[in-house]
């Protein structure tokens, strides 16, 4: 297992009587069965798990490396990306030394994630999660821990463990040096711990060690910590890794964190003896000493603040459990300090393996955001929308110098993502080049005072809608008149004019505004109409060029679903590729990239985001023509079979049902939005979870609408 190091740098140290490193025994290959003596190559992007804390996340995989984490935020530079970089990305693994099989699984209704690995011989869980304190409300509120938990348990029989952390700081750019130092935060026995410091950025890596078992002559495993020389795979500074021979109840939590400037504060007290007042040193609360107790503690708070999240949820229908999952994972992509949203907690994943189409979506987009809040919206989720809020008006007021919004921000509400191409890494397998930033930023209760923001807004898409933009999918060629944005111009014009009559609020504009919008209406309907092959075109410059992004025009209601236009389309859009459509076993593709020229060239798997709209669009058109129901019904079932081991999606599925693109996406999770809707019994979704919610939430009411009939 050259991969590790193992053969090269644990032989030295090891004596006569560990024999179960190079032990011979027969092992029938089975499904999932892992062999760490094997070259380990890529891990699929669907075989991860995710966690995080609302200001940053990190890729778990099966095998249980740590396969992408940036620190301290989201957009920082990564630590650990092997996912990109299999031999010098960096990774935090914990696996077995011996062949196993492996299952993965979240604690019910937590974002904690739980790996197990499993052989003949015994069972190990490793459980994983970014601490976050409960929510207090009539104590002082705990720190934010920025720490990374990986606790080591031994459940039956005994398992040889190899723990590794290599990092690689600023994408795998900057050396380090490592150190392996005496612990003081481990009480009452100092131990060792090892530093990683790099120029920008400096890492500690701490144990405590347990034993859960009752029996009072049950003993704590020991932990020795040893350099690991990864230059030849490229890496810029030493890893460390430790051997652990864990039996049955014992624990090691392994503790990675960027160490606080101050550990220590001065506090006035009364003396006990005296009364009198006088200076004591203590630790920083985000600095506490490391107990058992302690970790058990923080492990606790962490579970029961997404319990207790969870837990508001208003959502009843058939399809519980899936909406749940993508609730939680909507959640993970809220940058909590300025209420941003990314549009995905990862970077540079491949639309296709081998291609090109690598971005960076570690950004808040303002449609994606909408999406993802209007999804968890309806699951009675508002506190999310309510800090959105906070940070878009704070936009607002500091539009650009023509008027106009960026359609991207940073998480911090910055307008800079310069698009840099990291061409030392391999890229996810081969999958060149990898990118950081986004070139695509600078494309084209209500107080009074956040009215007028609106209204301005409102004033400036009039005064654009003749020009043309580089549409949803952000292509990099030549602008046009892409009909998704013609159409998301007229809904913005629209809600602006719904907005100052539900509320009767001052509108000067207003039949300026009136004639835009109706005037737009029609232009659609005539310059987006492809009157021979009836359907919408994707631009009024290519009506030839089906694009499933015109999916989107029942659900902001420019058109019912039901309309012959509308269904023409839709119809075509279903029909398979060779027939002149984009469906293919019920996934959707956005457009065809052999006749669409969107500037970047390369293939490109089904999409997430467009199966979920189609189905929300089946959903629909089925409230007037019942037999679309079960067809919708049928391909949402089907997507599901496409989530992954612990119910998280990415971008896109390829023909062969691998999953592609960043992950988790949450476009996709809108989806869940449709499920709902046909089962729940309301009048009135990583965006694919996003999308996933509001599909779910539609079939939920059509369905119980219909049974009700």
């Amino acid at each position: 297992m050259l991969q590790y190091g193992f053969k090269r740098s644990l032989t030295p140290f090891l004596s006569s009587t560990t024999t179960f490193i190079f032990q011979k025994r027969s092992y029938k290959r089975v499904m999932n069965l892992i062999n760490p003596r094997d070259e380990r190559e890529y891990i699929p992007i669907a075989d991860h798990g995710l966690i995080g804390n609302l200001r940053t996340a990190a890729l778990v995989s099966v095998d249980g490396s740590i396969e992408s984490y940036c620190v301290p935020n989201f957009d920082s530079p990564s630590i650990f990306a092997r996912i990109l970089d299999k031999d010098k990305g960096g990774h935090f693994s914990i696996m077995p030394t011996v062949p196993f099989t492996t299952k993965q699984n979240y604690l019910a209704s937590s974002n904690v994630l739980q790996t197990k690995f499993m052989n003949d011989d015994g069972v190990v869980s490793v459980t994983d999660y970014l601490p976050r304190p409960r929510k207090e409300l009539r104590t002082t509120p705990k720190p934010l821990l920025p720490w990374l938990v990986r606790k080591v348990e031994c459940i039956r029989g005994n398992l040889p463990i190899l723990m590794q952390c290599a990092p690689a700081f600023n994408y795998a750019r900057s050396p380090h040096t490592t150190t392996i130092v005496d612990d003081d935060s481990v009480l009452p026995n100092i131990q060792k711990k090892a530093v990683f410091e790099s120029e920008e950025l400096t890492l500690d890596l701490r144990y405590v060690v347990d034993n859960v078992m009752e029996d009072p002559e049950a003993t704590e495993p020991e932990i020795s910590m040893e350099f690991l020389d990864l230059s030849a795979k490229g890496h810029k500074g030493l890893a460390v890794q430790s051997l652990l021979e864990l039996t049955e109840g014992q624990t090691v939590t392994f503790i990675l964190r960027t160490p606080p400037t101050v550990t220590t504060r001065a506090i006035t007290v009364a003396s006990e003896q005296t009364g009198r007042e006088i200076n004591v040193l203590r630790r920083a609360p985000d600095d506490p000493l490391l107990t058992k107790d302690l970790m058990a503690s923080v492990l606790h708070a962490t579970n029961r603040y997404w319990y207790e999240w969870a837990s508001q949820s208003t959502y009843n229908g058939s399809w519980k459990e899936a909406v749940m999952r993508s609730a939680l994972a909507l959640k993970l992509l809220v940058y909590e300090p300025t209420g941003a949203v990314v549009a995905s907690p990862t970077f540079s994943l491949p639309e296709y393996i081998g291609g090109v189409r690598n971005w960076d979506y570690r950004a808040s987009w303002i449609r994606d955001s909408s999406f993802t809040l209007y999804a968890l919206i309806r699951l009675g989720f508002t506190d999310e929308a309510n800090s959105y809020l906070e940070f878009i008006f704070e936009r607002l007021r500091n539009k650009n110098a023509d008027g106009s919004l960026q359609i991207m921000y940073t998480i911090h509400g910055g307008k800079d993502l310069e698009e840099i191409e990291l061409l030392h890494l391999d890229g996810h397998k081969g999958s060149r080049p990898v990118r950081i930033g986004n070139g695509a930023a600078n494309h084209v209760q209500l107080a009074y005072d956040d009215w007028l923001l609106v209204r301005e807004l409102v004033d400036y898409v009039v005064s654009i809608i003749n020009e043309p933009d580089l549409s949803i999918w952000e292509v990099r060629d030549k602008k046009r008149h892409f009909t998704y944005s013609k159409v998301m111009l007229w809904v913005a014009i629209d809600r602006g004019l719904r907005l100052a009559d539900k509320r009767s609020l001052p509108c000067p504009n207003r039949n300026k505004w009136l004639e835009a919008r109706d005037t737009l209406y029609e232009e659609i309907m005539e310059k987006a109409w492809n009157k021979e092959e009836k359907y919408f075109g994707q631009s009024y410059e290519d009506k030839d060029v089906l694009d499933s992004a015109v999916l989107i025009m029942p659900l902001v209601f420019f058109l019912h679903a039901s309309d012959p236009r509308f269904m023409s389309t839709l119809k075509q859009i279903m029909k398979t590729p060779e027939k002149g459509g984009l469906t293919s076993n019920n996934l959707v593709y956005r457009y065809d990239t052999s006749k669409a020229d969107d500037g970047v060239g390369g293939e490109e798997g089904t999409f997430c985001l467009c199966t979920l709209w189609c189905i929300e669009a089946l959903t629909r058109a089925a409230e007037v023509d019942r037999t679309l129901l079960p067809k919708a019904v049928n391909m949402f079932d089907d997507f599901l079979l496409y989530l992954n081991h612990v119910g998280l999606c990415t971008e896109e599925i390829s023909v062969a049902g691998e999953a592609l693109g960043n992950a988790v996406q949450g476009f996709t999770y809108a989806l869940f939005s449709s499920y709902v809707y046909l089962h729940s019994s309301d009048n009135f979704s990583f965006i694919s979870h996003v999308t996933l919610i509001s599909a779910a939430y539609n079939l939920s009411r059509t369905l119980n609408r219909q049974m009700s009939l």
